[in-house]
């Protein structure tokens, strides 16, 4: 009895279409490789009945996963996930309740306006950093006019106003802008810098030579002198004109925002000294209150402290450098 012998295309189509498929190549974009471990502190000034601080951090997001589907698991991708992240304080003007108030209102505004519109870039190109910019004003906008109509329709906080000063972290780009005198840093290797001031972004760098290789650059042309820390604050008169500005970010950086309680009363030697310490930025954070405390502050303290990671797979050489 003879035996079938097999047809040899029907056996070379078979073995073609369980072959394992060609995949793309692993993607794996900076901002589902970084991450921010953030803290915040907020005491009340001896000399105020209210604390007119607050402060929030948000990390924003988008992701992939697949429910359910008909391939098998060698041929579907991994859950996906990649962040930007958000760092706000505000600084009530008034010191009576207004003022907690008017920094209340302004960041659960800022935090509702960014779910309503949305549009949250996590990667960042030449044209999606002019959008965060122009973004960015928009919100700075929206939130003073929110806070203004409240002036305009309850009488007994008529005169409620707040600093705003925030950051936002995508990938290696840290974009800063602030109303008011809250302030913001960045460390780095031991030196702190003073990113919102009354500088231009070339007395920027002359101010912090020893951080000559650090690429600052602004992505809107003639950054206006002066005008960030010069606006009285969010809600009160014209609509502020925001200068938005951007930094490259290394691995271990870290940010500090931060009221005028903290920086009235402690110096950038003892806060440079605190945050070279390394600790979790809980403890640093509650170091620096203490210590705003201990020299006597007056005003409300809120400390908002970020370290940034990436993940040793996620760092490219050029992020490096």
């Amino acid at each position: 009895m003879s035996q079938e012998r097999p047809n040899s295309s029907r056996a070379a189509r078979r073995a073609a279409v369980a072959r394992p498929l060609e995949m793309p190549p692993a993607f794996h974009p900076l901002s589902a490789g970084i991450g921010l471990e953030v803290a915040g502190v907020s005491v009340g000034g001896k000399s105020q009945a209210h604390n007119t601080d607050h402060f929030a951090a948000l990390r924003l997001g988008r992701m992939q996963e697949m429910l359910t589907t008909s391939l098998s698991a060698a041929d579907v991708p991994p859950r996906f996930e990649e962040y930007a992240y958000s760092l706000l304080v505000a600084d009530g003007l008034d010191a009576d309740g207004s003022g907690a108030r008017a920094s209340r209102f302004a960041l659960s505004t800022l935090a509702h306006l960014a779910i309503r519109y949305g549009k949250w870039n996590v990667r960042i190109g030449p044209d999606t950093a002019a959008e965060i910019i122009e973004q960015g004003e928009f919100l700075y906008r929206q939130v003073h006019d929110a806070v203004a109509q409240a002036n305009r329709t309850d009488p007994t906080v008529a005169t409620m106003t707040t600093s705003l000063t925030a950051m936002y972290i995508a990938g290696a780009d840290l974009f800063f802008a602030h109303v008011g005198h809250s302030r913001g840093f960045l460390f780095r290797n031991g030196v702190l810098i003073q990113l919102t001031m009354d500088h231009t972004l070339e007395r920027l760098i002359s101010a912090n030579a020893a951080l000559r290789r650090m690429r600052l650059e602004a992505r809107r042309p003639n950054v206006p002198d002066g005008v960030p820390a010069g606006a009285d604050g969010v809600g009160r008169g014209n609509p502020p004109e925001i200068a938005i500005e951007h930094v490259q970010l290394w691995p271990a950086d870290r940010v500090l925002l931060c009221t005028n309680g903290l920086t009235d009363v402690v110096g950038e030697e003892q806060i440079s000294d605190v945050l070279a310490s390394q600790r979790k930025p809980a403890d640093d954070a509650r170091r620096l209150v203490d210590i705003a405390l201990t020299n006597g502050a007056t005003d409300s303290v809120t400390v908002l402290l970020g370290d940034y990671r990436i993940r040793p797979s996620q760092a490219a050489p050029e992020q490096l450098r």
